[in-house]
């Protein structure tokens, strides 16, 4: 996937700051407002003066209105903590184009509107790299490698590898999404930004692994892909399907008067999702991997204040 974005979608989305209902809570100094006091430009607030103060941080404006010593305070920049879970699982290798080349170009886009904002950048890839029957020591490794690297990314300085080592990965294996998202949300230091991307079709459900991550104070955006063979087929007769993960085998007859019954699967399926999003307080999106990404980025998640 060289030149997973394009260089004129890099310029656009460089205008753009992820938006934080939630003050930053970091520790790390960047550029994102937060209720620490610092010395950074951004003023805050008076108290009063004592002794041992910084004098540099009178206000001797006040002083001559009121004559009382008062020390400026002024908000610190801390950055903002953005964790990306991304779905590498056998079924998101499905369709065309494919739901995981979809889902890394949205991870590229988010991690470098956050890198180029100052924002820290961790990217969580589930499940654990599992290598098919003879995969050489070699990819093993790189696997390794890209998945490690992905782990604390900070400055735009780092989005070319950033975008490197997005491009490297491999996909395969069986998901477990709820899992990926608890330890997420147990490993993470401070709470900040998760954004999820998949295609959630786990029969173990999602809500406990999204709730944790809510629990644990993430402002959390889903977004959910569906290949375009998903959303709406075009093989019809008698098929056998071979789950992708699992290697089960189910044969099914799928007559042209079932496709409407499935597609109305498909969408209360969607929309049990969008309702349980939306009364817990998560953006939630769902998406056709066939969709334009410049459509997804510049208009649906700006519109949906993701960033702007």
């Amino acid at each position: 996937m060289a030149g997973i974005l394009t260089p004129q979608l890099l310029r656009r989305l460089e205008q753009f700051q992820l938006l934080a209902a939630r003050r930053a809570k970091s520790n790390s100094r960047g550029e994102r407002r937060s209720r620490a006091r610092g010395q950074s430009v951004e003023f805050a607030d008076h108290r009063n003066y004592v002794t041992g103060d910084d004098l540099r941080y009178l206000d001797w404006n006040l002083f001559g209105r009121l004559d009382r010593l008062f020390l400026k305070l002024y908000e610190e920049e801390r950055e903002l903590p953005v964790r990306i879970f991304l779905d590498a699982s056998e079924s998101m290798l499905f369709g065309t184009p494919s739901k995981f080349d979809f889902a890394r170009q949205v991870a590229a886009a988010v991690g470098y509107v956050a890198l180029s904002g100052f924002d820290r950048v961790s990217v969580q890839v589930f499940p654990e790299w599992m290598p098919r029957p003879g995969t050489d020591v070699v990819t093993t490794s790189v696997q390794a490698a890209l998945r490690g690297s992905l782990r604390s990314v900070r400055g735009k300085k780092s989005a070319m590898s950033y975008f490197s080592s997005l491009s490297g990965l491999q996909a395969g294996g069986v998901a477990d999404l709820n899992s990926a998202l608890k330890r997420g949300a147990l490993e993470a230091r401070q709470a900040g930004v998760a954004v999820v991307l998949s295609d959630f079709l786990d029969p173990a459900g999602y809500e406990a692994g999204l709730m944790a991550l809510v629990g644990r104070g993430f402002q959390v955006s889903a977004v959910q892909i569906l290949a375009p063979e998903e959303l709406n087929p075009t093989d019809f007769g008698d098929l056998r399907l071979v789950d992708s993960e699992t290697g089960a085998l189910q044969e099914v007859t799928f007559g042209r008067y079932r496709l409407a019954a499935y597609q109305q699967t498909v969408m209360n399926f969607v929309q049990r999702m969008r309702e349980f999003s939306q009364v817990r307080g998560i953006r939630f999106f769902s998406v056709s991997s066939g969709t334009s990404i410049e459509e997804l980025l510049l208009k649906q998640l700006r519109a949906a204040e993701i960033w702007g």
